[in-house]
């Protein structure tokens, strides 16, 4: 029987549609009870600017942090053979599935003021990251920089390394190969990888409030401002969410159509 004579199954289609409707819901919810008429007003409120604006300052660093040392990671991991690979990998892709708050725990006990290195940072150079914009940035690389290793590391496992052997028989420096052949080569996903990384930590909440707190102007990042607003302000803090909403769902379109293309259908 021809593909165009098969029914799909009732029941599968039933489940499928009860799942979609468990996953819309909630997002036509949040549109349902957007302010219009007064959101330009809600979003232009003092706390609600200074949460935006933090959170791009904070979200473009922690992207930036991400790629300068997830790339070299990723990198080692995909074409480095050495002992205990399988382990290092694990751990590096553990802040994708630990509870967010667990890792802020994590980052205060090793990068706190009396951590296993913060205690050094602060003895030697007098630097303190618990309740600071740096330890928002900290916190925001930690829990987004597993999604660019992940992405970069299969990149260059996919990538044909023929042309990377090409131009070390012509002489070209490893370096010269990374830098010419395989960042170029590899440049549709590490876009993706520092897209979705730059989504994951415009929306990170839990070890940011852990490690750096939540100050207005500071630390106070915009899914911070979000739930305290909800308690005080709750027009400002739909205003806020549907920000983030309409950046997340502009990533994956722009993943989908441009760099992912096939793959998503």
């Amino acid at each position: 029987m021809s593909g165009r004579g098969r029914r799909a199954p009732w029941l599968l289609v039933l489940v499928a549609l009860i799942a979609f409707a468990f996953l819309a819901l909630p997002l036509v919810g949040l549109i349902r009870e957007v302010p219009w008429r007064s959101l330009w007003d809600d979003l232009s409120e003092p706390q609600a600017r200074a949460a935006l604006r933090l959170s791009m300052v904070c979200s473009l660093w922690a992207t930036f942090l991400a790629v300068v040392f997830g790339v070299p990671l990723a990198w080692v991991l995909a074409r480095q053979p050495f002992p205990g690979k399988s382990l290092v990998r694990a751990l590096v892709l553990l802040p994708m599935v630990v509870p967010p708050v667990v890792g802020g725990v994590g980052l205060f006990y090793a990068f706190g003021r009396q951590g296993l290195a913060g205690r050094l940072l602060y003895d030697w150079f007098g630097i303190q990251l618990t309740f600071s914009t740096a330890g928002a940035v900290m916190a925001e690389t930690f829990v987004a920089m597993p999604f660019l290793v992940i992405t970069v590391e299969a990149a260059l496992r996919a990538m044909d390394r023929r042309y990377e052997d090409a131009a070390a028989t012509l002489g070209a420096s490893q370096l010269a190969v990374f830098r010419r052949v395989t960042l170029p080569l590899i440049k549709p996903g590490l876009v993706a990888g520092a897209l979705l990384t730059w989504a994951r930590a415009l929306g990170e909440f839990g070890a940011t409030i852990t490690f750096a707190g939540n100050i207005q102007g500071r630390t106070q990042t915009t899914p911070l401002a979000v739930y305290l607003l909800l308690e005080t302000n709750p027009r400002v803090a739909i205003g806020l969410s549907l920000v983030l909403l309409a950046v997340c769902i502009a990533v994956l379109a722009l993943l989908r159509d441009r760099w992912l293309g096939s793959a998503w259908g």
